[in-house]
C-alpha cells in the first residue's frame, strides 16, 4: 500500500505543478484573474489543469479500491502509467490539442482498468 500512497502523492503533486504552469501562463500571456479565456496557449494550460482535475475524480478512489481488492503493486504500476499519460497529455495539448490522443489514452485506460478491477475484485470478495 505504500507504493500506492507514493504514486497518489506524485499524481497530486503533478496536479499542483500543472496549476503553477497555469499561473505562469496567466502572467506570460497577460490573462488577468479571474478570466479563464484570452490567449489560446493560456487556455490550453488551463484546460489541461481542469481536465486533470476531472481525471483525478475517477483515478483517486479507483487506485485505492483496486489496491484493496486486487493488488497494490499492480495499482501502483497503473498509477504510474496515469501520471505519464497526464504528462504526455500536457505536452501534446499545449503544442496542438488535436495531438492529445496518446496522453488521453494513457490516462483513461489505467483509470478504467483500476475502476473495473476494483468492482470485479469487490464482487468476487462477496462470496
Amino acid at each position: 500500500m505504500e507504493l500506492v500512497t507514493i504514486v497518489v502523492v506524485l499524481a497530486l503533486l503533478q496536479y499542483m505543478v500543472f496549476g503553477i504552469l497555469v499561473g505562469k501562463a496567466r502572467g506570460t500571456y497577460k490573462v488577468e484573474a479571474p478570466a479563464v479565456t484570452g490567449d489560446p496557449i493560456f487556455e490550453r494550460y488551463y484546460r489541461v489543469h481542469m481536465n486533470t482535475l476531472e481525471s483525478l475524480v475517477l483515478f483517486l478512489p479507483s487506485i485505492f479500491l483496486f489496491a484493496m481488492y486486487v493488488n497494490a503493486d499492480i495499482a501502483a504500476a497503473l498509477g504510474l502509467i496515469f501520471i505519464c499519460g497526464r504528462y504526455l497529455y500536457l505536452r501534446a495539448y499545449v503544442k496542438d490539442p488535436k495531438s492529445r490522443g496518446l496522453g488521453f489514452a494513457l490516462t483513461m485506460l489505467p483509470s478504467l482498468a483500476l475502476a473495473l478491477g476494483a468492482m470485479i475484485g469487490a464482487a468476487l470478495s462477496l462470496r
